[in-house]
């Protein structure tokens, strides 16, 4: 349910296989790219599972590599899909080992982990699972972030935020696997040996739900792996999106635009930046196609600052830190952002609005967020003009580097690999960095301005003085 980069290639990139694999990954082949692009066999399933007639077919796509097409025309508001719940993969359904979901549910483990170690279970089975035909045809070696390795982070996406945020879901992945190997799978190593249930494969099914596993509104937010549903790609340009539909008991959506027999359907993933579509779900739209891009801003109170004991004292109470990321967009930033710039620019003398400015630089709080501070509204753009030019300092130094990257790398597979991914970190920041450009045109003219007025003013100011000597 991923679109790939524009950049892959399957002539480029053959399917990659870890150092050290796992003998889950061993027991299930890959699927040739002749043999998923047929599909015959798991649709062919899906149809005798209860799958209704589609208007659509798996086929090979340039958006997505794989995706649904239209077979016929489909008009603007036509519901598609019908997916029926006994087709959905949720907490609920049925283990080939039950016993092994006997002791997860005994053991109160959240939705999240229990899918993904289902998802495990369910692909050591092989043929005896239900859903053999579909685990086969999942992505083995998904390019979601969190299946980098730290150092492709470290030496891929050093200059965006993004990176950080794929620190933390791999840190809670790889906590989430130790808190159950330490409360149940060493307890019942008949039942979950390690050889299969490991940090290796849970990253894999976690990042199969990351990517696939949709909430659906109508079921109270449940949430649900829809076989035939993940296949349909992401687009920028439509809003429909999945859900469950009571009167016809299935997963469907309702398109906001009307397609050709051979064109591509697509759905929205929701309204993510760019950066959080390559951490979901391992693909970074085209340049400028994605009207809801954004990048975060890193901004933070010098501890040389008089008051930065003051200051920080009154961001903890409202659950900020000296350092803070604020996502800035082509149309602008939010108002969090411009309070804090002026908590950071802030003199002593307003120590009194300290408390005030921190509020609004929450968007937890409710507090008035359109503060305006006159008299430090000129340091605070020039704050954030610096800050913006740090950051586009990093993406030149990234984006220049990147051509000279990977050389000495001899592997194939591995250099493959590499050129996949760089170039996916490359289409990344060359989108950040266009929104920080941006904004550094827009405060570099507003502050022009505003000096522009000064100098007026002034001028004015002393020629009154002149006159009346």
């Amino acid at each position: 349910m991923a679109e790939a980069s524009r950049v892959l290639q399957t002539t480029l990139i053959p399917s990659f296989h870890p150092q050290h694999r796992s003998p889950i990954f061993q027991s299930l082949p890959l699927i040739s790219a002749e043999t998923q692009f047929s599909a015959q066999s798991p649709q062919k399933w899906l149809t005798d599972s209860g799958l209704p007639p589609q208007k659509m077919a798996l086929k090979k796509v340039e958006v997505g590599e794989r995706g649904l097409v239209a077979l016929k025309n489909i008009r603007k508001g036509e519901k598609l899909l019908f997916v029926p719940p006994s087709l959905f993969i949720t907490a609920d359904s049925e283990w080939t080992c039950g016993e092994a979901g006997k002791v997860l549910k005994q053991n109160g483990v959240p939705d999240l982990p229990f899918l993904a170690t289902y998802l495990i279970s369910e692909a050591s089975s092989l043929e005896s699972s239900r859903w053999s035909n579909y685990i086969s045809a999942l992505p083995r070696q998904p390019y979601l972030l969190l299946c980098w390795t730290r150092e492709e982070l470290d030496r891929y996406l050093e200059a965006s935020q993004i990176r950080q945020r794929a620190i933390e879901r791999v840190t809670n992945v790889v906590g989430t696997y130790n808190d159950l190997r330490l409360r149940i799978f060493s307890k019942y190593p008949a039942l979950f040996p390690e050889e299969v249930f490991n940090i290796e494969t849970f990253k894999w099914s976690f990042g199969i739900l990351f990517s696939r596993l949709v909430r659906l509104p109508s079921l109270g937010g449940k949430f649900a792996l829809v076989p035939w549903a993940d296949m349909l790609n992401h687009s920028c340009e439509v809003d429909a999106f999945l859900d469950y539909d009571k009167s016809s008991q299935g997963v469907v959506f309702s398109i906001d635009v009307s397609y050709e027999p051979g064109e591509q359907v697509f759905i929205s993933y929701g309204k993510k930046s760019n950066g959080e579509l390559l951490l979901s779900y391992g693909f970074v739209p085209r340049e400028g196609t994605n009207p809801r891009d954004s990048v975060e801003l890193s901004l933070s109170i010098s501890k040389s600052d008089k008051c930065y004991k003051e200051k920080l004292e009154a961001l903890r109470k409202h659950g900020l830190s000296a350092s803070q990321c604020y996502p800035i967009q082509v149309t602008g930033w939010p108002l969090e952002l411009m309070a804090y710039a002026y908590l950071a620019v802030s003199p002593p003398s307003m120590s009194g609005q300290f408390e005030e400015m921190a509020a609004a630089a929450s968007n937890k709080s409710t507090t008035k967020k359109d503060l305006r501070y006159s008299e430090i509204e000129e340091e605070a753009l020039q704050f954030i003009l610096d800050s913006c030019e740090v950051c586009i300092s990093k993406y030149n130094k990234f984006l220049q580097a990147s051509g000279s990257m990977d050389l000495d790398v001899t592997s194939p597979k591995q250099l493959n690999r590499r050129l996949f991914l760089k170039q996916l970190a490359v289409d990344l920041s060359t989108s950040e960095r266009r929104i920080l450009f941006r904004a550094q045109y827009t405060l570099r003219r507003r502050l022009r301005d505003m000096r522009r007025g000064e100098l007026r003013a002034l001028t004015i100011f002393n020629g009154f003085r002149k006159f009346f000597k």
